[in-house]
């Protein structure tokens, strides 16, 4: 019995083991296909490859090192028109990661929720939300000169309706992000010009 039991585990690992190595690819594939869409979304048109020209800005949690933050830099030809700010925040149901863009102004362009683990249909809104044309608009803000945090929070961005813990979340994310931005630029722009 317990050879069988034994048997049919070392199987079932050797299994599983397998179809992970199976879809590896092909779901590393549509990550990347999906981070590129987003890019697309979020900074002015640009010409050349941000993923390849990254700046990943590590961290360390736990005695672990973690990325905090990951830069992409969007330019036309050799001129920066926009940047792309990977950040993360913690939700209501676990992490929320939101690729942030801004113009070289450091106003908000757009934005993509890249995952979240969010209750549908009250948290998952803020993939739309904070759009133009929604109630929590922030496209066209710019961090450095307006406050972006909740009303309850005595803010000017109305929250999630019954997710305000999301919506904080979220801010906290864009906030972030564009602290990077603003920290970064600098240096992204004079390395483009020479």
């Amino acid at each position: 019995m317990l050879l069988v039991l034994t048997g049919i585990t070392v199987i079932s690992v050797g299994l599983l083991a397998y179809m992970n190595e199976l879809t590896k690819a092909p779901i590393a594939e549509a990550n990347v296909k999906a981070l590129n869409e987003a890019l697309r979304n979020v900074v002015p048109e640009f010409t050349n490859n941000p993923v390849s020209e990254c700046d990943t800005i590590f961290g360390e949690k736990d005695g672990k090192k973690t990325v905090d933050f990951i830069l992409y830099p969007a330019k036309n030809g050799d001129q920066l028109v926009g940047t792309a700010v990977e950040s993360v925040s913690l939700g209501f149901g676990g992490e929320l990661k939101v690729l942030v863009g801004f113009d070289t102004e450091g106003n908000i362009y757009d934005y993509s929720l890249l995952s979240h683990s969010e209750t549908p249909g009250l948290g998952s809104k803020a993939s739309d939300w904070f759009k133009e044309g929604n109630k929590g608009n922030i496209k066209g803000l710019n961090p450095g000169t307006k406050s972006l945090t909740v009303s309850k929070d005595g803010g000017d961005i109305d929250a999630i309706t019954a997710s305000t813990i999301t919506s904080r979340a979220f801010l906290n994310a864009v906030n972030k992000a564009y602290a990077t931005y603003k920290g970064n630029i600098d240096g992204m722009t004079s390395a483009t010009q020479k």
